[in-house]
């Protein structure tokens, strides 16, 4: 058995809750967003195209910087949420949670993308012409056949955000029972003389984690998939 310390417990309950709450926030932004894409065309679709995707080719300390001078204390953003909401983001725990949802977002919305993309349109246009509005349209139509997708893309996006570092540790530095998600856990644990155990145990804890996420996504997909196919 791994013995893990309150300080181990802490960095586990803190990924688990920053990496929930970044993918059950970008869900429904990603639903959209991949939606747009896929089944609009309009002018400069392909700079938000690339917009989308950008987090995954830029380094991820140039996307936290980024996050840091927009929504830190002194930015823009953040400087007018402070000043009139009070609500900072800059070395707090829901700074986490922003940075690793845009460094999941692509991912996320290319799972549903694709999904969404394979549906057979001829299904959307039946039920338009039974009289189904755009929106019962998607509801009825679209979205649970976009279902395993959706699944994917979510469960894609926990198993990233649970392995953010870059974004994080520069947007929200690496603060103990605040920030200190398990990848910056585990950095800490590499600079300091006699760190390895530790460091070990939350390698061999971040796999099992983000192993188990993706077996249950692609274990859900399957099943939901196969219920769609067997009422087709």
């Amino acid at each position: 058995m791994i013995e893990l310390s309150p300080q181990d417990w802490t960095a586990v309950a803190l990924s688990l809750r920053i990496a929930t709450v970044a993918t059950l926030v970008s869900l429904p932004f990603g639903i959209a967003i991949a939606t747009l894409l896929a089944r609009r065309n309009f002018w400069g679709k392909t700079l938000v195209d690339a917009i989308i995707y950008l987090p995954l080719v830029l380094p991820p300390v140039v996307t936290g910087y980024l996050l840091l001078i927009t929504l830190g204390r002194h930015g823009p953003v953040g400087a007018f949420l402070a000043d009139h909401f009070g609500i900072v983001f800059a070395f707090r725990w829901t700074g986490a949670v922003i940075s690793c949802g845009v460094m999941a977002f692509p991912l996320m919305v290319r799972a549903i993308r694709l999904s969404i993309e394979a549906i057979d349109r001829r299904l959307e246009d039946a039920a338009a012409t039974l009289g189904a509005g755009p929106f019962w349209n998607f509801a009825t139509v679209t979205l649970p056949l976009a279902l395993p997708g959706i699944i994917a893309g979510a469960m894609l996006a926990f198993a990233r955000a649970l392995g953010e570092f870059g974004a994080t540790i520069t947007f929200v530095s690496n603060i103990p029972g605040e920030t200190q998600t398990l990848p910056l856990a585990l950095y800490t644990f590499t600079q300091v003389p006699g760190g390895d155990a530790a460091a070990w145990r939350l390698t061999l804890i971040s796999v099992v984690v983000a192993m188990a996420a993706l077996l249950v996504s692609e274990l859900l997909a399957r099943g939901i998939d196969r219920r769609i196919r067997g009422m087709s």
